[in-house]
């Protein structure tokens, strides 16, 4: 009952016989009906976050279990492991949004303790949400154990009034509502159409972002994503995962022979491409930090901006839609338009490197446009520094260079989006001044709160092209009105140059020079920070008191990794 091994592989999940360890588990697996001989394959663990919170994972379950057949029929034993289910629209509710970042890491941990406490031989990841596919990468980078992705899907959305209608309408719609520019009957009839299946935000925002970057990664398999939710397309490609695993544990093909820089450079390109979520560089980071891969992914990210085009703009950005962008051959057919300016040399969990795996692939029609002709020629996600950020600040433009891209105004500043909101209901923010929203960052806030809700409020008080906002937190990975910068790093949090502005200073925000600076001298910023009390704790008990400990800044990818 023991493995010689296959390809020199010997699995590390076969222990001696006659060993405490073997003798225990088999106790315990004997006793779910697992056999002598099925505890001799390679065992793989199924990263479910299943949950009945939201429409996110409520099809996962049914997802798992194709998977594990498949894995069953490809010669492997299956785990099911469940982990943290967070879902930005359900868990901001709590604690002002603070543990939809932090949630990030606690699935990365989640999946170590599981997956390594039990000694798996490889892993398959049901991609979902916002933080769960981050989550999982992290994870795989960390235990640099085979792993594959299944891409679970996107929702189909729905229409009021014979106009589309998804997610982040409605979110945008609650701003508008707050402000009085929309009816509470509007708002409630598209809450009650936006969603109609099960499945991730429709819009290019950072969940069907994430699903694309595992692909442009080389962590799922080619044509995977986006796919619709719940699809026989989508159950058919969770199948092949399913097989593929068990062939990459002989292979011994582990995520950091995958993650390399060039893997790295191909995801970064497809975001700029796609005009992605911003929210993808703190999380590619994050990757890379867990790998030990050393890539500087903000440096990658301020580097590719100034060459890389947009090929396709799928809705809230541009007028295509994602159902479109899947049938116009989805992050395949983002590779294949990149043409050379993508790494054909990165490897991939098909076992091919991402230039065999094109050769001879022609995209379906013209959604996603040949790098000749792009829809556009400018970057849609820009880094800034300046100083105001020292280190980097990041503003999603998408297509939309016809707004204002030289600002210079006031300073208005908040500590708190719902003080924000009401200032903004009195009459206290008007045209021509920059909200600053500071305090929001990973250690001040702690976890990195969400400033969309004020962005889309000065949305609908009519103010989005006339006010501009500054926030050192995270926001909507779908669309941002206005001039609206984000992630100022370093955060407010003791002593960055953020937390040291006040009201009244003038800040210029200079797009197209890539700057965000205060009329203040190096003088008067040192004199100020000398003049701070104390940085105090936030959070005294629980996960975010752990975060608040542990994590590190942005350049980091806020992972909870010491220095």
């Amino acid at each position: 009952m023991t493995d010689d091994g296959r390809n020199g592989v010997e699995l590390r999940s076969n222990f001696g016989i006659g060993t405490s360890f073997w003798a225990v588990r088999r106790a315990q697996w004997r006793a779910l009906g697992i056999t002598d001989e099925d505890m001799t394959k390679p065992k793989i663990a199924v990263i479910n976050t299943s949950s009945d919170l939201a429409a996110c994972f409520s099809h996962l379950d049914g997802i798992a279990a194709v998977v594990k057949d498949a894995i069953r029929a490809a010669g492997g034993l299956p785990f099911e492991v469940r982990t943290s289910a967070p879902s930005d629209f359900i868990h901001s509710a709590g604690n002002a949004g603070k543990y939809i970042l932090p949630s990030r890491d606690l699935i990365t941990n989640d999946i170590e303790v599981q997956v390594e406490g039990a000694l798996l031989d490889g892993m398959v990841c049901l991609a979902s949400c916002d933080k769960t596919g981050p989550g999982q990468l992290m994870a795989a980078a960390r235990l640099d154990i085979p792993t594959i992705f299944v891409i679970c899907g996107y929702q189909e959305s729905g229409h009021v009034d014979g106009e589309h209608v998804d997610i982040e309408d409605v979110f945008l719609g609650a701003g508008h509502h707050a402000m009085g520019a929309i009816t509470l009957e509007k708002l409630t009839a598209m809450s009650e159409n936006a969603i109609r299946s099960p499945g991730v935000c429709s819009g290019m925002g950072t969940a069907n972002t994430m699903h694309s970057v595992c692909e442009a990664l080389g962590m799922a398999l080619p044509g995977h994503a986006p796919v619709r939710g719940n699809s026989q397309k989508m159950l058919d490609n969770a199948a092949e995962a399913g097989g593929r695993i068990v062939d990459m544990v002989w292979e011994d093909l582990r995520p950091r022979k995958i993650l390399t820089e060039a893997a790295f450079e191909n995801a970064v390109k497809t975001v700029f491409a796609l005009s992605g979520s911003i929210n993808s560089v703190k999380h590619l980071q994050a990757v890379s930090e867990e790998a030990q891969a050393g890539v500087d992914v903000y440096g990658l990210y301020a580097k590719f901006m100034e060459e890389m085009p947009v090929l396709c703009a799928v809705r809230p950005n541009g007028l295509t839609t994602i159902e479109e962008l899947e049938d116009g051959g989805g992050a395949r057919a983002v590779l294949k338009q990149l043409g050379p300016m993508a790494r054909h040399d990165a490897l991939g969990v098909s076992g091919k490197t991402l230039g065999e795996t094109l050769a001879g692939y022609t995209p379906p029609n013209d959604v996603v446009r040949p790098v000749s002709d792009p829809l556009s020629d400018k970057p849609a996600i820009v880094m800034i520094k300046g100083n105001l950020a020292p280190d980097f600040a990041i503003i999603k433009m998408g297509l939309r260079y016809d707004r204002k891209l030289l600002v210079t105004g006031p300073a208005v500043i908040f500590e708190d989006p719902n003080v924000a909101i009401a200032a903004l209901k009195a009459g206290k923010i008007k045209a021509g001044d920059v909200v600053v929203l500071r305090g929001l960052g990973v250690r001040g806030a702690p976890g990195m709160g969400m400033g969309s809700r004020l962005v889309f409020a000065i949305e609908g008080a009519g103010l989005g092209e006339d006010v501009a906002v500054v926030t050192d937190g995270q926001l909507s990975g779908l669309v941002n009105k206005g001039l609206v910068v984000g992630e100022v790093a370093p955060e407010a949090y003791n002593g960055g140059p953020l937390g040291l502005i006040e009201d009244g200073d003038i800040i210029t925000i200079d797009v197209m020079g890539r700057r965000i600076d205060a009329d203040l001298s190096e003088a008067v910023f040192a004199a100020r920070k000398a003049k701070l009390p104390p940085a105090q704790r936030s959070s005294q008990r629980g996960w975010l008191s752990v975060y608040e400990d542990r994590v590190q800044p942005l350049h980091k990818g806020a992972t909870l990794l010491p220095d």
